[in-house]
């Protein structure tokens, strides 16, 4: 019986991962400039690290928001412009081209 169980649901799965792919696919990717326009809350057009962790993405984990905000700070001045928003947004979408070498994904 457990073993009838076990191979309907990595059958099910079998089918639906691939549907999933494609919903996935079909998705319009966000716009990075609409996104840090939603960030940037006082429309100077730069986003503090205290602006970045208080957005609905970073209150869900401040620390790693901390963290990945130092990372887009590519000139270390406090501050993250629209140039330095969209290079993280492409290197991101990039990572998330690529399989992991764990192949557990990506984490951010």
């Amino acid at each position: 019986m457990k073993r009838t169980f076990l191979a309907l649901v990595v059958a099910t799965s079998a089918l639906l991962l691939p549907a999933r792919a494609e919903e996935d696919a079909d998705k319009p990717k966000a716009d990075p400039a609409k996104a840090f326009a939603k960030i940037d809350a006082n429309s100077d057009g730069s986003v503090t690290k205290e602006e970045f962790v208080a957005s609905p993405r970073g209150q869900k984990d401040p620390e790693k928001a901390a963290k990945k905000f130092s990372k887009m700070d590519a000139d270390a001045n406090g501050s993250v412009n629209l140039d330095e928003f969209k290079a993280s947004a492409s290197k991101q979408g990039k990572k998330d081209d690529q399989p992991a070498k764990d192949g557990a994904g990506s984490d951010e």
